[in-house]
């Protein structure tokens, strides 16, 4: 069993002047993620799709002769808040890279898809800069394998943003100690490529811009509330329970099983937060009407055009490029798109 013992860093280390980049993209839950222990330690295991357009693209500069401090820019914007919030979490992974809190950084972040469009951003961005921060580790202390260092960053993403974790690998992702093998609830694990039906391997997921303001409540007070959530014991041993199913549908490639969990997932998620205290609604009017089209287009043409949630009010639209994709993708904007917005719709494939 893989303990945090395992990622503690090298404390023999030579520092200097370095830049170095990273990209890295979003993800989108199947089986939700909603409510955490202390540390980043998920509540219940989690599976996801990575995306493979919508990335944040990173450059860190460290002046090694600086004395410690974090200066970040996005898209060429100073961004105060979040430098103190990038200090905070340097702080809290001094044991794991130990010359972390040395040197001045200059952080540069740019994503290629729009802010509040219900893709994660802290997701792609916490993953970014672990995949950075391994870089400078490597220069600093030494290489280690690819293998390592890319779970040393799931690891390390993971403290900074719990579901960055999974961002570090493509295709299907697990997150949190469940029925698949090598999953952990300290890092991500990619899911068994032998495990999958070639249908889940080439998918859309098409984000509908319902609302593209800030949510009125964050993800992580929403996480805190299921601490006093009386449906939450049960909706995390569901969450355990529903990855029975997921391993044998996506072994068997019955994608309709696959839509009807996936959509139940995403419905539980948001009925968890009308379930807090105090209760909270992200849903809009437009979510609601897109999700009722989706099951009458569903029904009348049996298309494989399904939706999941965020924690937002923008619809993430499923198809699989499986034949079927140009009658969804017409039916999608001429019905759907009138729902954004500002006709927002992010275009975006998950292929492996």
């Amino acid at each position: 069993m893989t303990t945090t013992q395992e990622f503690l860093g090298n404390n023999e280390f030579t520092i200097s002047n370095q830049t170095v980049s990273e990209s890295c993209p979003s993800n989108i839950a199947l089986i939700k993620y909603w409510g955490k222990y202390d540390n980043q330690i998920p509540a219940n295991p989690s599976i996801s799709y990575t995306l493979n357009h919508c990335k944040t693209n990173t450059t860190i500069e460290f002046l090694a002769e600086e004395p410690f401090s974090v200066q970040t820019f996005l898209a060429e914007n100073e961004e105060v808040k979040f430098a103190e919030k990038i200090e905070k979490y340097f702080n809290t992974i001094e044991q794991y890279l130990p010359w972390i809190l040395q040197g001045k950084y200059i952080i540069r972040t740019e994503n290629t898809f729009p802010h509040s469009s219900g893709i994660a951003s802290s997701a792609s961005g916490f993953g970014a800069i672990a995949k950075c921060l391994m870089k400078l580790d490597e220069a600093f202390s030494g290489q280690i394998s690819e293998e390592d260092s890319l779970r040393k960053a799931s690891f390390l993403a993971r403290l900074g943003s719990g579901s960055a974790c999974r961002s570090l690998y493509n295709g299907l992702v697990v997150w949190g100690e469940s029925q698949v093998r090598g999953s952990s609830d300290l890092f991500a694990a990619k899911y068994p490529d032998d495990e999958i039906h070639d249908i889940f391997k080439d998918f859309n997921d098409w984000v509908l811009l319902i609302h593209e303001g800030q949510k009125n409540v964050s993800s992580t007070v929403g996480h805190g509330l299921m601490n006093t959530n009386p449906y939450a014991d049960r909706r995390f041993q569901e969450a355990r329970e529903n990855f029975g199913p997921m391993k044998e549908i996506l072994a068997s490639g019955d994608l309709q099983s696959f839509i009807k969990l996936v959509e139940h997932e995403a419905l539980t998620l948001h009925a968890m937060m009308m379930m807090s205290d105090p209760a909270f609604i992200l849903m809009k009017t437009g979510t609601l009407e897109v999700i009722n089209k989706i099951w009458d287009f569903r029904r009348q043409t049996g298309l494989p055009l399904f939706f999941t949630l965020d924690a937002g009010a923008n619809v993430h639209l499923l198809f699989p490029n499986d034949g079927s994709e140009e009658n969804i993708k017409a039916f999608i904007e001429t019905e759907l798109l009138q729902h954004t917005q500002n006709n927002g719709v992010v275009k975006d494939v998950m292929k492996f």
